[in-house]
C-alpha cells in the first residue's frame, strides 16, 4: 500500500514561526534532553532554543547562545552519548564537543564540511563541498577518515534510512537526491538518483531527514519536499522563507525548519527515524 500525502502531513496544519532576525540559519538538531540547537552561520554562533517549565513548546521558548565563535558551524547532530558533532566550515573540520566542553577534532584539512549524520555503528558520514573534488566522507568508529563517494556533484544534506541500510545525499548542484547502499563496513555502493527537485522557485536541494516509514524530507525550493523511499513525490510543505535544513523535534515528532533568517516548526504525522 502506497503512502498518501494526508498520512504524512495535514495541509491545514499551521506552519509556526518560532524566531527570526538571524543572519542565515542551518543545522537544526533536537537533544534528547529537550532543547534544540541550530547554527547561525555568518554570526559564527550555535543557538539554543529550549522550553522553560510549564511551556511544552513549540513556541514561547527561550533563545540563548549555546556557543560563540563556532567557526561558521553548519550541520549539527548528536552521537549516542549526547555529545554534539559539528561541521565547522570556517575551520575546515568536523568536531565533537565533549561533556566537559572540550573540543575534539574528528576530521581536519577539509574544504567546507556541510552536513553530517551519526550511524548506529558509531561511524559518521559527512559532506564536504569544494570547487573541485567535493565528496561524502565516512569517519569510521576506529577514527579513520575515508572518502565514501565522489559521485555527487555538490553533496549537501545527508541522512540515513530507518534501518540504516541506505544513505541519502542531497545534490545541490543537480537538484537531486541520491541513494547509496551501505555495506557491512560502512562503505557505499550502487549510487542512484532517487528523486529530482524540479522548480522555478529559489532554493536548492539541501538538508534532509527520513521518517520511520522510509519517507525522505528534503529542504528545497519553496519548502520541504517529501518523497517516498521509491522516489515518488508526495507533496511539499510550503515555508515562508527558503529552507536550508530540518530536524525532528521532541520524541522525533514534528519538524523544526531552518530557513534563511528564521526558525519554523510544523507538526507531522509519522515519527522521525532515530539516529542517536
Amino acid at each position: 500500500m502506497q503512502t498518501a500525502w494526508r498520512e504524512v502531513w495535514d495541509p491545514a496544519a499551521r506552519v509556526e514561526k518560532i524566531a527570526g532576525d538571524f543572519k542565515f540559519t542551518e543545522g537544526p538538531v533536537f537533544s534528547r534532553i529537550g532543547f534544540l540547537l541550530f547554527s547561525d552561520i555568518p554570526a559564527g554562533r550555535i543557538m539554543k532554543y529550549d522550553f522553560p517549565p510549564g511551556r511544552p513548546g513549540p513556541g514561547n521558548g527561550e533563545m540563548t547562545v549555546f556557543r560563540e565563535k563556532s567557526n561558521r558551524a553548519n550541520g549539527l547532530t548528536f552521537d549516542h552519548q549526547g555529545r554534539l558533532l559539528a561541521c565547522e566550515g570556517g575551520a575546515g573540520r568536523v568536531t565533537r564537543t565533549e561533556k566537559d566542553g572540550r573540543i575534539t577534532v574528528l576530521a581536519k584539512s577539509l574544504h567546507a564540511p556541510n552536513d553530517l549524520v551519526y550511524a548506529i555503528d558509531g561511524s559518521i558520514y559527512f559532506s564536504d563541498l569544494a570547487k573541485t573534488g567535493s565528496a561524502v566522507y565516512q569517519i569510521t568508529r576506529q577514527g579513520e577518515v575515508r572518502i565514501a563517494t565522489r559521485e555527487v556533484e555538490r553533496p549537501n544534506g545527508v541522512a540515513l534510512s530507518p534501518k540504516q541500510l541506505t544513505l541519502y545525499v542531497a545534490d545541490s548542484g543537480r537538484q537531486q537526491v541520491w541513494a547509496f547502499e551501505i555495506a557491512g563496513d560502512g562503505s557505499l555502493s550502487k549510487g542512484r538518483v532517487l528523486a529530482e527537485l524540479k522548480s522555478d522557485q529559489q532554493g536548492a536541494a539541501d538538508g534532509l531527514k527520513t521518517d520511520e516509514a522510509g519517507n525522505v524530507y528534503v529542504a528545497g525550493p519553496g519548502g520541504i519536499w517529501v518523497f517516498t523511499a521509491t522516489g515518488r513525490h508526495l507533496g511539499t510543505i510550503a515555508i515562508p522563507e527558503t529552507p536550508s535544513n530540518c530536524a525532528w523535534g521532541r520524541g522525533f515528532s514534528g519538524l523544526y525548519i531552518t530557513a534563511r533568517t528564521s526558525l519554523y516548526y510544523v507538526p507531522t504525522k509519522i515519527p522521525g527515524a532515530r539516529t542517536f
